[in-house]
This record gives C-alpha cells, structure tokens and sequence, in this order.
C-alpha cells in the first residue's frame, strides 16, 4: 500500500506559480505511474497529467499543456506538479494518485491510492 501527502498549496496571485509536492511512503514511486487531479467546489474531479513509472513519458490534458508539468524524484520518493501563470480559474483542491496502469490513464477510478489533497487559491 502507497500513503501520499500533497504539500505546497496556498494563497496565491494570477500570474504566480507553485509547486505542489506528493511525497509516497510504504512504496516507492518507481513501481507506479503518477497522476495529478484536481477538483473545484461543485465540479467534478478533473484529470491533470499523468507520468509513467519510467518517468519517460508524460501526458497532460489539453487544458493543461504549456504552465503544468508533471515530474518525480525517485530519490526523494516524491511527486511535483509544477503550475505556471496561475489564474483564478486554478483556484481547486489539488489531488495526487497512484497506479499500476502502464498505459496513460485520465481515469480517476484507475488509480488506487490517493492523497488527502492540497488547497489552491488564486486571487485575481
């Protein structure tokens, strides 16, 4: 079993950026793929970017290509998602997952294990 914490949310204003982080323990991150979610009050969960075990590859949404990036450091067991030129519309609950899909997943039902989620606020 995979426990991940998300850290790195906050207060932030249009046009800033964050790092968010999910670090893993129990397993290491080099056995999973990676996903990132988020999810705004009243909306659905929404598919990020995904990034395989390999870390070789990366696949993002296509809302979310250019000012997110999907990274890992399997030294430090950890996650990022990296968010450029936040805008207010990014303002959600930021969510990390895990799963032993090979192939790239958007699903939020293909991944096993969650974090708790880190708040995001953008200010205009």
């Amino acid at each position: 079993q995979v426990q991940l914490v998300e850290s790195g949310g906050g207060l932030v204003q249009a046009g800033d950026s964050l790092r968010l982080s999910c670090a893993a323990s129990g397993r290491s991150l080099r056995n999973y793929r990676v996903g990132w979610f988020r999810q705004a009050p009243g909306k659905e969960r929404e598919f990020i970017g995904t990034l395989a075990r390999s870390s070789l590859s990366t696949n993002n949404a296509g809302s979310a290509k250019g000012r997110f990036t999907v990274s890992k450091d399997n030294a430090k067991n950890t996650a990022y998602l990296q968010i450029d030129n936040l805008k207010p519309e990014d303002t959600a609950v930021y969510y990390c997952a895990t799963t032993t899909i090979v192939n790239p997943t958007t699903t939020p039902e293909d991944y096993y294990y969650w974090g708790q989620g880190t708040q995001v606020t953008v200010s205009s």
